[in-house]
């Protein structure tokens, strides 16, 4: 995590005539020997739970009133948000649709912006634990985006929902156009991925009494 804020600061220090086409996150996949057989992208992931576009405008609306009642989102104020909002993808997903899937790689992340999706993992000696149910606001999936892992959990949606999606290639755009936005965002994953890692390792521990 430090290497990728070290980059995302020098790079923001330079001038916007050096800034040469990022592809970071991107190439991250492959240096993990990920190839494009293995990687699940939005793209396909779209087609087969049925997604549909949404406007832009309802979309980055709904992302800039949740994220400024976040407690960590509201650092970026609104002119970050609406400058991030062209990095993202929106749509709208039918109830029962698995958007992220354990064990897989995907290079993509999502924010839950209405509806629920539920959070499960499928433990090694076969027991299925939920781990959340969560709600508008909602990031999942950063961690594979930001460490190109493979998938720790499921999530499915348990009712119709509208999404925002950012992927690697997207976060690779931001850095090469706005370095000091994409700092911020990674920055700010970090601190919730941090938060909601002990809560699933406490959620763990106290499973396995």
């Amino acid at each position: 995590m430090k290497g990728i804020l070290g980059l995302l600061k020098a790079k923001s220090r330079k001038g916007p005539e050096d800034h040469g086409d990022s592809v970071f996150f991107t190439t991250a996949f492959a240096g993990q020997g990920v190839d494009d057989s293995m990687l699940v992208p939005w793209e396909a992931r779209a087609v087969e739970v049925g997604a549909k576009r949404l406007p832009a405008s309802r979309g980055g609306k709904l992302l800039q009133a949740l994220w400024a009642k976040d407690r960590y989102m509201a650092h970026l104020d609104k002119d970050a948000v609406e400058r991030m909002e062209r990095f993202f993808e929106f749509a709208a997903v039918p109830a029962s649709r698995d958007v992220i899937r354990q064990d897989e790689y995907g290079n993509f992340m999502v924010v839950l912006l209405t509806g629920t999706i539920a959070v499960d993992r499928l433990q090694p000696w076969g027991e299925h634990l939920r781990l959340a149910e969560t709600r508008p606001g909602d990031i999942l999936g950063e961690m594979s985006l930001l460490d190109s892992g493979i998938r720790f959990s499921a999530c499915t949606t348990l009712t119709d929902c509208e999404i925002a999606v950012l992927s690697a290639e997207a976060m690779d755009d931001m850095m090469s156009k706005d370095p000091q936005l994409a700092a911020s965002l990674v920055a700010l994953l970090a601190r919730k991925l941090s938060l909601r890692l002990r809560v699933v390792s406490a959620r763990l521990s106290e499973h396995q009494k």
